[in-house]
């Protein structure tokens, strides 16, 4: 029974310092590669407007090809209800 409490100590003594060696390596990685971020900053702002500009384009196909399979969808549906007309008008005579 010792044992195993003893192990289970263990268990939980080794998870915290691997959870506070996580952490310090997260935070040590982050502060050292801050001086790269503000140094690259300037990139990213040169290259937004160019991303800005695909999105925008890719919103506008997908508005587009949207919009043309609606209006390509109106005639079929002119037509289906067409063609389904008859058999509703003898659908209601029957009943």
């Amino acid at each position: 029974m010792l044992a195993l409490m003893t192990l289970l100590v263990l268990a939980v003594v080794g998870f915290m310092v691997l959870a506070m060696a996580a952490v310090l390596i997260k935070v040590a990685l982050r502060v050292a590669l801050f001086p790269l971020k503000l140094l690259l900053l300037p990139l990213k702002l040169l290259v937004l407007p160019i991303v800005l500009l695909g999105v925008f384009i890719k919103v506008v196909v997908l508005f587009s090809v949207g919009v043309t399979f609606f209006a390509l969808l109106i005639p079929i549906l002119i037509i289906l209800a067409l063609i389904a007309a008859p058999f509703l008008l003898i659908a209601a005579v029957a009943n």
